[in-house]
């Protein structure tokens, strides 16, 4: 069992915001590989089913972004898990719009709900640290994050999204390397 929280806020206001992106990938995730219904379990909602052959568990959080890592906490020793059977979805500043990067450990860089993740499982789960580009200056961040995606970046967001769910077998295989190369490759089509 592997357990893969998207990060985001509850509620139809923050839907589409740049900091929803986790949920996103997770709704998608769940449609793309026919998971089980969605189910109000850990402080938050899941799904349970298979990418490839790994047993997954999709869970999005209903404790607010600051508070994310108590839910997926919950669920992990639930399963009685390691941190290392957890990855986390979220949105980054400091990576360009639409680019993926995969990292294991760290520090939390800011972000609130990997700040909140580190606080429940320590450092040793999985990140897929999704760009939403920095604005420009500090004193914007916080409309930058809490805004939705333009008009104009709707196709991309949809292109990406789908190409995370397409190639999310080798993310379930651990292919950290072939998952972000083969997800680059599908948003250049």
């Amino acid at each position: 069992m592997q357990i893969w929280a998207g990060l985001g806020n509850p509620g139809p206001k923050y839907a589409v915001h740049r900091h929803n992106v986790g949920f996103m990938v997770c709704d998608v995730l769940g449609e793309m590989h026919t998971f089980g219904p969605v189910q109000k379990k850990f402080q938050g909602w899941s799904q349970e089913g298979r990418i490839g052959s790994e047993r997954i568990l999709l869970l999005k959080p209903a404790t607010f972004m600051n508070e994310s890592g108590r839910a997926i906490g919950e669920a992990m020793r639930f399963f009685k898990l390691e941190p290392e059977a957890v990855t986390v979805f979220y949105d980054e500043l400091d990576l360009d719009p639409f680019r993926i990067k995969v990292k294991r450990g760290g520090g939390a860089a800011g972000h609130n709900g990997i700040r909140s993740t580190i606080q429940h499982l320590g450092e040793d789960f999985r990140r897929v640290r999704i760009g939403i580009g920095h604005p420009g200056h500090k004193d914007r961040v916080t409309s930058h994050v809490l805004g939705n995606f333009a008009k104009s970046e709707q196709d991309t967001l949809v292109q990406m999204l789908g190409a995370i769910g397409a190639e999310a077998a080798w993310l379930a295989e651990g292919d950290d390397a072939r998952f972000v190369s083969d997800v680059a490759l599908r948003m250049q089509d």
